[in-house]
């Protein structure tokens, strides 16, 4: 895969909110393409909020194909039945982006948080700080979990790389170097 210019979609899973994001790296530059939600909510059973995230995430591939996808696996929490449905929406994403031809890469929770903000037990609000601050964009804190999906596609992204960090972005080793160097952005 060429480097020059390559497009990743990121996918963060989820039953009742996906986020997903689309990145492209252009020479030595990486911009976000475009970042959103689908909100499953609205749908009562299980099967039918499954569909709909093929059927969606498919649509975004048509879209704007990218050519791999970088997706955040499901983590053991304390209900074993939340990540049984955890791992059917990242099995359904899996199967529609494999249907449309992309080359798939799975990220550890942790090991997407530590490839952006230096700490892999980092709060949601601190990944999307890392990256708004990195890429120089603006994020919706009320979707963090399109923020997550840009963090798995950054981190998939940053691996492929020689140097393993973004052309266009500062690199910081963790938050307390992120927040003495962005002073301007603390409340």
């Amino acid at each position: 895969m060429n480097l020059q210019e390559i497009k990743i979609l990121g996918v963060d899973p989820g039953t009742n909110i996906t986020g997903y994001s689309i990145i492209q790296q252009r020479g030595r530059d990486c911009q976000l393409i475009c970042a959103g939600i689908f909100d499953l909510r609205k749908y009562e059973d299980h099967q039918t909020k499954l569909k709909e995230i093929f059927l969606q995430l498919q649509e975004i591939i048509e879209t704007y194909l990218p050519h791999q996808l970088a997706i955040e696996a499901p983590f053991y929490g304390k209900n074993v039945q939340s990540m049984l449905k955890l791992g059917r929406a990242q099995g359904v994403a899996m199967a529609a982006a494999m249907t449309m031809g992309l080359e798939i890469h799975e990220y550890a929770p942790k090991k997407i948080k530590m490839a952006i903000t230096g700490n892999g037990n980092a709060s949601k609000e601190q990944v999307a700080a890392m990256l708004e601050s990195r890429m120089n964009i603006r994020l919706d804190a009320k979707h963090l979990d399109a923020s997550d999906a840009l963090a798995a596609a950054v981190c998939h992204l940053q691996r492929l790389k020689p140097n393993g960090q973004l052309s266009a972005a500062t690199k910081h080793k963790d938050w307390k170097s992120f927040v003495s160097a962005n002073k301007n952005k603390i409340r």
